[in-house]
C-alpha cells in the first residue's frame, strides 16, 4: 500500500492506494487548518468518518488523520509515502527519495512557489515525524514539463537571468496532465507516445498543456503558478509593466501587488463576488453582469491558449478537460469549445451535459469533429505510480 499526501496551506488530503492494482482503499481530507472550524473526514472502505480537529496546525492535523486511518488500516502494510511538491526547479525532474539534504534543497527553491512549497514541506515534516521508518518520496508538479524545448521554456530576457537565477518557464499540474494524457491515449486506442494532445486542468488553479511524444512540449504556467490562464484568485497573464504602473498609482509595494495578483484577482477580482465558478454561473444566469464578464473572460482566455498551444503540436488528436471545472461544468466546456471552430471541434450537446461519463469520455460529435474528452483527474493514482516506479527502479511507467 502507498499513502499519498497532498498538503496545502490550509488543508491536507490523503489517499491510501493498493499497488499495483491501483485500488483506492481510503481517502481523507483535513480542511480549514488554522481556523476554529477545522475538521477532518475519512472514507475508509466505503465508510465515512468525521472529526473536529483539536489541534488545527499541520503537525497536529496530520497526526489525527493518521490515527484515524490506523484505527481501521494496519500501518505495517504501508510500504511508502508519496508527497506532492509543487515546484522542483531545475534540480528535481523525477521523483526523489526524501532525506535531509533533499528537503533542504526543496526549501531553497521555495521562493519560486511561495504559496505552495512551504505548505508541502510542512506536510513532509509532519508525515516523516509520524511515519519515520518507511520511505518518503517527493513527486514534483514541474517534473512532467522539464523536457520542454528551450524555445518554449525560456523568456526573452537576458540569458544570464536563466543561467544565474533559473528564470524560465517550469509549468505546473504536471502530475494531472500526465495522468489524463495516459488515460486519453487509452480511450483513443493509441500509444501515449504517438498522441498529440491538448489538456486543460481547470480548478481553482488552471493550466493547459500541449503533449507530444509522451512529454509536455509547452504549457501555460511559467516561472511560478501565476502565469497563464485566468484562475480562481490568480490573474494569469498580465502586462509585465503592470507592477510598476500600479505601484506608481497606489503606492503599493512589489510584494503587495504580487499578493493581490495571487489572492484577489482572477474570477474573484473580476466578479467582485466569488472565485467559485458554480457561484458565478448562477449569478450570471440571474443577471449579474460582472459575474458573466468573469465567465466570458475565463473561457476566451482558455480557448485562446488552447489554440496557441496547437502550434506546438502541428496537429491535434484530442482536447481533454479535467479538474473540478473541467469535469463538472458543461457550460464552461461549451463556451470554450464554441471558440475553437478553427480546430474543427463540434460538441455533442447531450454528451457534454452528461460530462462524458456515459460515452467513454467523448463529448464531441462522432466522425465530424476533433475528439473532445472529459476525464476525471486522479493525481493520487499518478503519484502512487511514480512512487512505485522509484520503489521498483523501473525507470519508465508509460
Amino acid at each position: 500500500m502507498i499513502l499519498v499526501i497532498n498538503t496545502g496551506s490550509s488543508s491536507i488530503k490523503m489517499a491510501l492506494i493498493d499497488m499495483p492494482t491501483e485500488r483506492l482503499l481510503a481517502e481523507g481530507v483535513a480542511d480549514r487548518l488554522g481556523e476554529q472550524e477545522a475538521a477532518l473526514s475519512w472514507n475508509i472502505s466505503g465508510k465515512a468518518q468525521h472529526l473536529e480537529i483539536s489541534s488545527s496546525d499541520h503537525l497536529g492535523a496530520m497526526q489525527q488523520m493518521l490515527d484515524m486511518l490506523f484505527c481501521s488500516i494496519d500501518k505495517t502494510g504501508i510500504t511508502a509515502v508519496g508527497h506532492r511538491v509543487v515546484h522542483g526547479g531545475e534540480r528535481f525532474v523525477t521523483p526523489v527519495l526524501l532525506d535531509a539534504a533533499v528537503i533542504a534543497e526543496i526549501e531553497s527553491i521555495s521562493h519560486l512557489a511561495p504559496l505552495h512549497n512551504p505548505a508541502n514541506l510542512l506536510g513532509i515534516e509532519a508525515a516523516m515525524s509520524s511515519l519515520p521508518t518507511i520511505p518518503h518520496i517527493a513527486v514534483f508538479d514541474t517534473a512532467f514539463h522539464h523536457a520542454m524545448p528551450q524555445h518554449a521554456s525560456l523568456y526573452a530576457v537576458p540569458y544570464r537571468w536563466y543561467s544565474d537565477y533559473g528564470v524560465r518557464r517550469y509549468g505546473f499540474h504536471g502530475t494531472s496532465h500526465h495522468y489524463i494524457g495516459l488515460e486519453a491515449a487509452k480511450i483513443l486506442g493509441r500509444k501515449f507516445t504517438d498522441c498529440k494532445l491538448l489538456t486543460a486542468h481547470l480548478g481553482n488553479g488552471c493550466s493547459a498543456t500541449a503533449i507530444a511524444g509522451g512529454i509536455s512540449v509547452d504549457t501555460t504556467m511559467g516561472l511560478t503558478p501565476l502565469e497563464g490562464l485566468v484562475m480562481g484568485t490568480r490573474s494569469g497573464d498580465v502586462d509585465p509593466g503592470l507592477h510598476a504602473f500600479v505601484a506608481g498609482q497606489s503606492g503599493k509595494s512589489l510584494q503587495e501587488i504580487t499578493d493581490v495578483l495571487n489572492r484577489q484577482s482572477g474570477l474573484l477580482g473580476l466578479s467582485g463576488r466569488s472565485n467559485d465558478m458554480r457561484v458565478l454561473l448562477e449569478a450570471a444566469e440571474a443577471g449579474d453582469e460582472r459575474a458573466a464578464l468573469a465567465v466570458d473572460i475565463f473561457c476566451y482566455r482558455l480557448a485562446k491558449s488552447l489554440a496557441a498551444l496547437a502550434v506546438a503540436l502541428g496537429e491535434v488528436d484530442a482536447i481533454v478537460f479535467t479538474g473540478g471545472i473541467g469535469e463538472h461544468s458543461s457550460e464552461i466546456r461549451a463556451k470554450t469549445v464554441q471558440q475553437l471552430t478553427l480546430l474543427g471541434v463540434v460538441l455533442n450537446e447531450q454528451r457534454n451535459k452528461q460530462h462524458g461519463g456515459q460515452s467513454e469520455g467523448y463529448i464531441s460529435k462522432a466522425d465530424t469533429s476533433l475528439p473532445v474528452l472529459v476525464i476525471a483527474a486522479n493525481e493520487e493514482i499518478m503519484i502512487a505510480r511514480y512512487v512505485s516506479e522509484v520503489q521498483n527502479q523501473k525507470g519508465n511507467i508509460t
